[in-house]
């Protein structure tokens, strides 16, 4: 595995290559929608084809993004893989779907949805924990780490290692009022390379290479203790509080979806509307709890803009309900059918609106394509 990974990093261009190489002939398979989807035939090949290259592709953007620059990013490898593991489980879910309606039947294959899901809710959770409660980017699948502008600023010099004392000249800092062309200041500058060069000389080699490494290994700056609930209170009040709540209800609303699709069935309102509730819910406590105010200043929770953005990415995922039952057989697919019986007389635009909505029933199908999570 080892031999895999340096593999990996020493030809990430070639690897990038190869995934969309592969992906792009994924097109040339069967349609993943038709009737035939199950067993040997061609479209659940594609199905199987596709998840496998889907979590390739996340294994070896893994092993890319986890690549030690110094002696601690090697600790990071030993640590969970939260990242790679909801992306693998997101990766299988389609096919887990689709098992489970051939061998089970469209009933209680909701059970082994739950059971993903919830699997999925347990992993972001932890993860949710162990970032001292801060926002998830696209579920978890990207880190949210902030870039600290000054945590290198004191090895910006040569990679962090320290100048020999003797790099500058001749040293006539330290004595301000000789010239280099006096006889007496060129004597004395002579003396202090000698200086400089014996100390450098007598100096053995093995305690060169261990005040390098203690300047590697010696943290420019402290480490921030990771927050908790108690200390998220504490110093950020009920705005700390509501984010921690908002979060909770993003990361667990699938798995309420899937509930009571069990209990109600997916042609119930019951669960859309649920759904839709505990997301504004969500929403609306986590954009009160992150606003700007003039009031809450000092207990202002500070939002990047990789968070600003997975908000706005929160809300697009708001028009998925558009295309969730019962929503989308009682009113989107009338629209869409009424749209392609007068964009069909169009020779191009005709074909094209006719795939496009083949493509939205079929996708329709599958909850993993619409479920958001």
């Amino acid at each position: 595995m080892e031999a895999y990974k340096r593999w990996v990093r020493r030809n990430r261009d070639y690897v990038h290559s190869l995934e969309s190489l592969a992906n792009g002939l994924t097109w040339l398979l069967p349609e993943r929608f038709s009737s035939s989807e199950i067993g040997p035939e061609a479209g659940f090949v594609k199905l199987c084809v596709t998840t496998f290259l889907g979590i390739i592709t996340a294994i070896n953007g893994h092993i890319i993004d986890s690549t030690p620059t110094n002696v601690h990013a090697n600790s990071t490898e030993t640590a969970f893989p939260y990242s790679l593991c909801i992306s693998a489980l997101k990766d299988l879910e389609t096919l887990v779907e689709v098992v489970a309606e051939h061998f089970y039947g469209n009933e209680k294959k909701w059970n082994f949805i739950a059971i993903t899901e919830a699997t999925k809710v347990l992993v972001r959770l932890a993860l949710f924990h162990k970032n001292g409660y801060k926002m998830l980017l696209h579920g978890g699948e990207i880190p949210n780490v902030e870039n600290e502008a000054d945590a290198s600023s004191s090895q910006h010099c040569n990679g962090g290692f320290t100048e020999p004392r003797g790099h500058h000249g001749p040293n006539l800092q330290r004595y301000p009022g000789q010239n280099q062309w006096n006889l007496e200041g060129r004597a004395l500058s002579a003396l202090s390379r000698f200086g400089e060069n014996a100390r450098m000389v007598s100096d053995p080699t093995w305690l060169c290479r261990f005040q390098q490494q203690q300047a590697i290994v010696k943290p420019p700056t402290p480490v921030a203790e990771r927050p908790n609930l108690s200390s998220i209170l504490s110093e950020k009040g009920l705005h700390g509080v509501l984010f921690v709540i908002g979060e909770v209800l993003f990361i667990t609303r699938p798995f309420i979806y899937v509930l009571f699709i069990i209990k109600y069935g997916i042609r119930s309102w019951i669960p859309w509307f649920t759904s839709f509730i505990v997301e504004l819910l969500g929403m609306g406590v986590t954009s009160y709890a992150t606003r700007s105010g003039d009031n809450w200043k000092h207990k202002q929770l500070h939002v990047s803009a990789s968070e600003k953005n997975e908000l706005k990415r929160r809300k697009l995922l708001w028009a998925l309900y558009l295309m969730r039952d019962p929503f989308f057989s009682k009113y989107t697919r009338r629209r869409l059918e009424s749209a392609q019986i007068v964009l069909e007389p169009v020779p191009v635009i005709g074909f094209v609106a006719e795939k496009l909505m083949e493509l939205l029933t079929g996708a329709q199908t599958r909850y993993t394509y619409m479920s958001g999570s």
